[in-house]
């Protein structure tokens, strides 16, 4: 099962988000002295000049090796098991002065003491912003409709949805009865008020969350006779999930729960109630193992799979139809499906495919056949395939194709297939064409054919839009998401029969005080340095302040967002929070580079994407973006010209300001991975193996050099005038560890000249990498970074 679907099919509220970057760092420890913490003053002149920086000790001596192990004791890695790269020999010392920051116990009093006094530090310098950042926390509040609910979706007997409440902080899950549900349900708004008759509650997380600093709902799932709901949650932001099981015809009791129990978070209930499969992690908070649960048992838990390259991640899911359990176990270049027959109770898991080295699929069932989603023959993106369901039938996939014989998704570089969910009457695809997210209506009388396909079109030229949740697999119709960057997400329901006939809008969310026509956005291209790269990119505005730039040809305040990793894709979707910066005179701009999948997986993958010796694409792409915004287009300058990046994001950022300091007036880099080459040199840290290939291993010849030139904290440069920069972390984090933006921070203040803008960390000690799980401290943090933001370019006086 294509693994990313698993929560439109069996997870009906919610399943467990995995974030793009999960790396973190490490260093070998040559000495240590007991140098305590000093400090520095800040560059911001006034009465800033007498807030002082904490500067972190050095230890100049203090190196991570990379390269061959002279330990025989060691029980570290430095390669995966099939590479046939050399490693560098003798061992190279990378220089890792602020190593002593790693605290893998979160303990360390010295560690502590100074994150204490970073956030201190950003507490004084921005004190005098308190005001500003009310007024932006109200403004974001006054945007949403805090009393909501989400688009009932049908599951058996009941419809299911979930709903938020004025000032609680927490989603609250419900179910009623399904009989006479409107599409356009009539509701006066009122929080005392049913959404619809005879709603009863499943789960209320503001009561799971009473006391507890932290509360991240993972799988949240209904039992197939509905009468049971099993939900993992997060208590700590470290991504590691308690399961519980309740009885909802009894008041919630619980029925099941082992408190020594930790999950990865995934659950999937088997063919009945007795029966549930989840996900451990190991060591390097990698889930690898499956098991099988029988509740009331007193038997040990049934262990089903593992995978023990650590290359791999293990998944679960369960097709639409629920007659297979799949397990899939997967590196970012190799992929080997597993499936278990739940009509049969004596079956075991077999294997749909082998393992093949670079190849990529997934698996849906329809009516006795895999419907497959794979880029076998070394395809630039997924073709689609299809073959009797059986095990090991890799010799019978067959392109899916057309009443003509034209296949439908070939895999070439014009049509991108992220994957298909399949119902008993259609199969819907997902992918991508000319940039955009596309949605395909596949209408099909054989099992493993198809009659004629209707792509879904709309009147935006660029927006977002893909395959709202579903859990039946007979149905007639089927629901989309859809928004764009100026329009509001809707779910809009479309006849499986008649796709391109009339379609039926159910619900839109409400932004109050939203003037749509008062915005405007453009979806553009710039050219890359190479000459031949078009980079496709993204702005939304007023309309009034850009009427008055083209008129005056006066530049404007411009904030500029980016990713590029993973074959993620930034779309360009609507975010009521940015109507905060639009409406101070700020252009908001997406820079869809390379390293996502906008343009297709090849956007992506060597050898003219942004992946492994071509990395560095990314960052470039990003840089000419930024440049052709200044000096081309002239829409803005360096001191109107903002940057923001997150996880894998903040590399970029990072990597970006080291290219080209002048550029920018300020950066906002989130939960930032900035550590690179320490990092993924250390195959102990959580995660860091199965990054090998994404960026390459840094202990390779092929790799090491080209890293350590974009790696950002080993390419600060020196006496460069610097954009001012906020850092922001969790010390929980499992993905990219608090160390890496405290380390980078130092490192800013050590080299960069003395005319840079300041540096500030704020850590938050309770969260991990999505932040405040809190929805109205999440919009507190968000106000705090656009007040800093403001400040820094000279907009914050206006408030």
């Amino acid at each position: 099962m294509h693994i990313s679907m698993i929560a439109s099919s069996t997870l009906l509220f919610s399943s467990f988000s995995r974030a793009f970057r999960p790396a973190l760092n490490n260093s070998f420890r040559s000495s240590r002295s007991n140098i305590s913490s000093v400090l520095m003053s800040s560059t911001t002149g006034g009465d800033a000049a007498s807030i002082v920086a904490p500067i972190a000790r050095r230890e100049e001596d203090r190196v991570v090796l990379a390269g061959v192990l002279n330990d025989p004791e060691s029980k570290l890695i430095r390669q995966s098991e099939d590479s046939t790269e050399k490693l560098l020999d003798p061992p190279i010392g990378v220089p890792d002065p602020y190593g002593w920051l790693r605290d893998e116990k979160r303990e360390d009093k010295e560690v502590l003491d100074h994150l204490k006094a970073e956030n201190t530090y950003t507490e004084k310098l921005t004190d005098h912003l308190d005001g500003l950042r009310t007024k932006l926390y109200d403004e974001m509040l006054s945007s949403i409709q805090e009393t909501d609910y989400t688009l009932p979706r049908p599951k058996g007997k009941y419809v299911y949805y979930s709903r938020t409440f004025e000032g609680k902080s927490y989603t609250t899950y419900y179910r009623a009865p399904r009989e006479d549900v409107p599409d356009v349900i009539d509701w006066d708004g009122k929080a005392e008020s049913p959404v619809l008759p005879g709603e009863e509650i499943v789960m209320d997380v503001n009561q799971l969350a009473e006391g507890r600093k932290y509360c991240s709902m993972g799988a949240v799932s209904t039992s197939p006779s509905q009468k049971l709901l099993a939900y993992s949650v997060d208590y700590t932001g470290a991504e590691t999930c308690e399961m519980h099981v309740v009885d909802l015809m009894n008041k919630g009791e619980t029925v099941d729960h082992d408190p020594k129990l930790e999950i990865s978070g995934q659950i999937i209930w088997g063919k009945d109630d007795s029966t549930l499969f989840y996900t451990k992690m190991d060591e390097a908070h990698r889930p690898f193992q499956v098991y099988k649960r029988v509740l009331g048992s007193d038997k040990e838990d049934e262990l089903l799979f593992e995978e023990k390259d650590e290359l791999y991640w293990v998944g679960i899911g369960k097709s639409l139809d629920k007659k297979y359990i799949f397990v899939e176990t997967s590196s970012k270049e190799t992929s080997e499906a597993h499936f278990l027959d739940l009509e049969d109770p004596d079956a075991g898991l077999k294997c749909v495919a082998k393992k093949r080295s670079k190849v990529l699929y997934d698996v849906e069932h329809r009516n006795g056949y895999w419907w497959i989603s794979t880029n076998f023959g070394g395809t630039p993106n997924m073709r689609l395939m299809t073959s009797p369901a059986n095990a090991n039938c890799e010799e019978e996939w067959k392109d899916v194709t057309d009443g003509s014989g034209n296949k439908l998704f070939d895999g070439s570089i014009d049509r991108a297939l992220d994957g298909v969910e399949a119902f008993k009457s259609h199969v819907v695809a997902a992918g991508r064409e000319g940039g955009i997210p596309r949605v395909w209506i596949l209408s099909s009388d054989d099992a493993d054919g198809v009659d004629t396909m209707d792509v879904l079109t709309f009147d935006e030229e660029a927006h977002d839009v893909g395959l709202h949740s579903h859990a039946e697999f007979e149905t007639d119709s089927i629901v989309v998401s859809y928004d764009s960057m100026i329009t509001p997400p809707s779910s809009i329901k479309v006849s499986l029969s008649d796709p391109t006939g009339t379609r039926k809008v159910l619900k839109t969310k409400k932004v109050p005080g939203y003037q749509k026509e008062l915005y405007g956005c453009d979806r553009t291209t710039v050219k890359s340095r190479d000459g031949k790269t078009d980079i496709p990119v993204s702005m939304v505005y007023r309309k009034d302040l850009m009427e008055e730039h083209l008129d005056s040809g006066k530049p404007v305040h411009t904030h500029l967002y980016g990713y590029g990793s993973y074959g993620a894709c930034m779309e360009s979707g609507f975010g009521s929070t940015r109507l905060t910066l639009l409406n101070r005179g700020i252009v908001y701009v997406i820079a869809h580079i390379r390293g996502g999948a906008e343009m297709g997986r090849q956007w992506y993958e060597e050898p003219n994407g942004a992946k492994y010796l071509c990395k560095k694409n990314t960052f470039n792409d990003f840089v000419d973006v930024a440049r052709w915004l200044v000096e081309d287009k002239k829409l803005t300058t360096p001191a109107q010209l903002s940057t923001e990046g997150r996880s894998a994001g903040g590399l970029l950022i990072g990597a970006s300001i080291n290219q080209a300091p002048e550029l920018f007036k300020i950066a906002i880099l989130g939960v930032p991975f900035l550590d690179v080459v320490p990092t993924m040199i250390d195959s102990s840290i959580p995660l860091t193996v199965v990054e090998w290939e994404e960026w390459g291993n840094p202990n390779e010849e092929k790799y090491h050099k080209y890293m350590m030139e974009y790696s950002p904290i080993n390419n600060v440069q020196k006496d460069a005038t610097y954009p001012s920069c906020l850092l922001t972390g969790g010390l929980h984090d499992p993905r990219v560890q608090y160390w890496e933006p405290s380390k980078f921070a130092a490192e800013l203040r050590h080299t960069q000249g003395s005319e840079s803008g300041p540096v500030c960390v704020k850590l938050d000690m309770s969260a991990g990498h999505f932040s405040a799980s809190d929805r109205y401290k999440y919009l507190r943090e968000l106000a705090f970074d656009f007040a800093f933001l403001l400040d820094q370019v000279g907009l914050s006086s206006s408030d």
